[in-house]
């Protein structure tokens, strides 16, 4: 498990503006896991970089402060999940299912490879289904009660080109997709830096390019592309898209992919 220091974690988690905040914010004591509310002092302590943080007091608008990725998409795309039936790829502890649940969703299945990670009050909601240990690639339609109409994917240490295929034969015609796009799983060991870091601007809208072509030729329109306004492991910087399952399916994002890459980049150069 890769580490960072605690004052640079907070940073690039966005409760800071600049890392002199931050690291003047730790030794104040007001940074804490979110898991189990520990409190850190020490700007140089080093631990796992997964480690999600928030300021003491500070309360979350979801579970998980990876909801906001999926918040920004049903913003910027103009979607809506209400009343829908839902499927969450890689809830882990439900930061998008506590956003479906918010904006009305009426049936989530929260699936993930792991066990034990999803938060206890979605758990305990009775309009959540928890899948654990269900790997999704190889679902089928009979895996599900109820027909999804809406899909969101957020998974690491493996490509979309594994799981569209199966969400094809899962989703409703006319369903729709948000998937994280993370370039560090879906491009080339020779292109991915030092730590896991993918920072080369030509990379990310080279593997944007490949993945929204490799989602058409599985069936999906790729109708809006945003970049995610938190950054993933390690602060690399990762993509939201909007996918249609439908006959004909088009790329209608493939003049954009160098404007959103470059806006995205505008917005972390600092980082």
């Amino acid at each position: 498990m890769a580490k960072e220091r605690v004052d640079v974690l907070a940073y690039k988690q966005g409760l800071f503006e600049t890392r002199e905040q931050a690291k003047r914010g730790v030794m104040a004591g007001l940074v804490v896991a979110v898991l189990n509310g520990e409190r850190f002092d020490k700007p140089g302590e080093k631990i796992p970089d997964d480690t999600e943080l928030k300021l003491k007091g500070e309360k979350l608008k979801y579970v998980s402060r990876g909801g906001l990725k999926l918040e920004k998409a049903l913003q910027v795309f103009g979607l809506s999940v209400d009343g829908a039936t839902t499927i969450d790829i890689g809830a882990s502890t439900g930061g998008f299912t506590d956003v479906m649940l918010q904006n009305g969703a009426e049936l989530i299945f929260a699936v993930d490879v792991g066990t034990n990670q999803l938060a206890w009050k979605l758990r305990q909601d009775p309009r959540v289904v928890s899948m654990e240990q269900f790997n999704f690639r190889y679902a089928e339609k009979t895996d599900f009660e109820q027909e999804p109409s809406f899909a969101s994917i957020d998974v690491s240490f493996i490509s979309l080109s594994l799981i569209l295929p199966a969400l094809h034969r899962v989703l409703a015609d006319q369903g729709q997709v948000v998937a994280l796009v993370k370039p560090q799983f879906e491009a080339g060991r020779e292109q991915i830096g030092k730590n896991g870091i993918i920072c080369d601007a030509k990379v990310h809208q080279n593997v944007l390019e490949s993945v929204t072509s490799m989602a058409v030729e599985q069936g999906f329109s790729v109708l809006g592309l945003d970049y995610s306004p938190i950054q993933g492991g390690h602060g690399n910087i990762e993509f939201l898209a909007y996918l249609k399952k439908e006959d004909g399916a088009s790329n209608q994002v493939a003049l954009e992919i160098e404007k959103v890459v470059e806006r995205a980049h505008r917005e972390f150069k600092d980082e």
